[in-house]
């Protein structure tokens, strides 16, 4: 026999999108038009002053821009959907969804701009080093704006969830990331035109922009791993908290037979718990117990006792 629970102080999908949702929603908002706006001076720039370097630097800004856009719209749309009871587990995983795609595109514009840097190392052009060094210089300091904006929230983040990183949200963190290789792919460029206008390799130039595809391939890979692993349900190896389920669940004789345990949110997990029990107790001890995992936002239990033999409700 078996006997289903679920925990109904749990059942509030819409709040399993991440404590600053909306707050981080609208930093991205602005650290988006910033970035489309350099974006758009560097490609341009960079393409008239014959700069490879600075055209793969505003290219590696424009997946940015369209990763950070595409988690706008992912926090718009958790937060408009999140009562819709069509999902079942709530909306707090659009965010790992926008952000696989947005690694798929962002490998494809890596192999593009690694495919035009090579062909201009092998046949170099000028390069207007001081038009060209302006521009850089100036995305530079748009990405430490951008860098600092985020970083803002992120030591928020750190403030209130000290507990666990799985708190932090995962888009917040990674946008923060992907700032700052935009400011070092930057600073190459800068470092590229500098040593090009003195020794005069203009081959290094094209050199800069192969190693910014690089940049943007390594990260849209690394992307499309920590979003792919939770669009799975795939549980990390140093993920402590089906283990911190058995050693609540798992005393006084009581085994856990079955457990899934899969995130549902920044900081939101949810659980199936199957176990047996020569003496089931009520289903309210074991809520109790689990409900001390400040990460466990929904849980089911079941519990297989003995025939004729039922847990109290």
């Amino acid at each position: 026999m078996g006997v289903m629970s679920q925990n109904p102080a749990t059942r509030c999908p819409q709040s399993w999108l991440g404590e600053h949702h909306d707050h981080h929603a609208r930093r991205t908002q602005w650290v988006v038009a910033l970035t489309v706006v350099m974006m758009v001076a560097e490609i341009l720039g960079g393409t008239y002053y014959g700069s490879m370097a600075l055209v793969a630097d505003g290219w590696h800004m424009a997946t940015h821009a369209a990763a950070l856009g595409v988690a706008t719209l992912a926090y718009r749309y958790a937060r408009s959907h999140a009562r819709d009871p069509r999902f079942a587990f709530g909306t707090g995983k659009v965010g790992e969804l926008a952000g696989f795609a947005s690694a798929v595109s962002l490998a494809i514009v890596a192999l593009l701009i690694g495919a035009e840097s090579l062909q201009r190392l092998f046949r170099p052009q000028g390069i207007d080093f001081m038009q060209a060094g302006g521009i850089a210089v100036l995305g530079l300091i748009v990405n430490l704006v951008s860098a600092r904006l985020l970083h803002h929230e992120h030591d928020e983040d750190n403030d209130h969830d000290d507990d666990h990183a799985a708190h932090h949200d995962t888009n917040l963190r990674a946008a923060y990331l992907h700032v700052m290789a935009d400011a070092l792919t930057s600073v190459l460029a800068i470092g590229a035109l500098l040593v090009v206008s003195v020794y005069g390799w203009l081959w290094l130039d094209p050199a800069i922009g192969v190693v910014g595809a690089l940049v943007i391939a390594r990260w849209s890979f690394g992307l499309m791993r920590d979003a792919g692993s939770v669009l799975l349900d795939y549980v990390p190896a140093g993920e402590d908290l089906p283990d911190e389920i058995r050693g609540l669940i798992e005393v006084d004789g009581d085994k856990v037979n079955d457990l899934h345990v899969w995130q549902v949110g920044p900081g939101h997990h949810a659980a199936i718990v199957s176990l047996s029990s020569a003496a089931p107790k009520p289903l309210a001890d074991y809520r109790a117990r689990l409900a001390t995992i400040h990460d466990l936002s929904h849980v089911t239990v079941e519990v297989d006792g003995p025939a004729g033999l039922r847990p109290a409700t």
